[in-house]
């Protein structure tokens, strides 16, 4: 199953998932979504990027906003980017950011 989504810039991003459980994910460099599904609606609660996928979303300090912002089931997603440094993951996450609203944290 893949998740499409866009970014400001207009580009697509086909992102694997959704996972009810990070145990579906691995660790390896990417941009990650929290997704809510809630019915037939589904919204993207968060964004962000990190060298180990896995571990991060395991750990994630913004948890407590996800579950917070929760009206359904959570599920995560992710775009893999094996050819991409840091930076790069960062520029796709700016552009998923600057497309929606209201998401938890901050870039």
């Amino acid at each position: 199953m893949t998740v499409n989504i866009k970014g400001q810039s207009s580009k697509i991003y086909t992102f694997e998932g959704a996972y009810s459980s990070t145990s579906s994910t691995e660790d390896r460099s990417g941009v990650y979504a929290i997704l809510d599904y809630n019915g037939d609606n589904c919204c993207l609660i968060d964004v962000g990027e990190s060298a180990q996928v896995k571990t991060r979303l395991d750990n994630h300090d913004r948890k407590p906003c996800w579950y917070g912002k929760q009206k359904g089931n959570l599920k995560c997603a992710v775009y893999y980017t094996p050819n991409l440094q840091q930076q790069g993951r960062m520029l796709v996450e700016q552009d998923i950011r600057a497309y929606y609203n209201n998401l938890c944290g901050d870039r």
